[in-house]
């Protein structure tokens, strides 16, 4: 699995079970568990942190300021989702064994910027998803996440201009409705995305 890494987008509890609760997406945490699960076995008694060497683990989370010009008091579209420091902003509880403070980003932080797109987000050092990617000499860039339709597709399209190979793990996506999931995936295979 050598220059592979995996980017897990916003499998927050909010687009899980919360205000902007998304089809699909209790299933897609197992699913991608299960993937982790696959990539890393016959590792045990390894420590998490040579697991990451081998097959390293980006989170891509949005973290919104409650102000934030996407919520819908504030003009935008969405209910308030993923505020930072609430439960409904975390990741769920199966996969956070395998977040890493400097292999997590965050996205949306600035009250007026809208941002779907995890390509951009940051870690807590201020370093990009895309940046660190690089650093890691990944070339497939394995992505599951929520929602198919808008940040899941954002990221991706970016990874692709960026020059990885992106292998979109089709069980392991969360989405708002089945009609728009199906639209994007194949949209996206049509851009060159390996859908798995």
């Amino acid at each position: 699995m050598k220059n592979s890494a995996l980017v897990v987008v916003d499998m927050l509890y909010d687009f899980i079970d919360g205000s902007l609760a998304c089809l699909n997406s209790k299933n897609a945490v197992k699913e991608a568990a299960g993937f982790i699960d696959s990539m890393t076995s016959g590792q045990e008694g390894n420590s998490n942190e040579e697991i990451l060497d081998t097959f390293p683990i980006l989170f891509v989370c949005d973290h919104h300021p409650a102000d934030h010009s996407s919520f819908r008091e504030y003009g935008g579209t969405w209910p308030p989702h993923c505020i930072q420091g609430t439960h409904g902003g975390a990741v769920h509880e199966i996969l956070q064994p395998y977040m890493q403070e400097e292999l997590t980003f965050f996205k949306g932080c600035d009250p007026a910027v809208e941002q779907y797109s995890g390509f951009e987000a940051a870690n807590k050092a201020g370093q990009s998803l895309g940046e660190i990617l690089g650093l890691l000499d990944a070339e497939n860039v394995y992505v599951c996440g929520i929602a198919t339709e808008y940040c899941v597709r954002a990221t991706c399209e970016d990874l692709k201009k960026a020059g990885f190979k992106v292998r979109l793990l089709s069980n392991a996506l969360g989405y708002v409705d089945e009609a728009g999931h199906r639209k994007a995936l194949e949209e996206m295979k049509t851009e060159g995305m390996i859908i798995e």
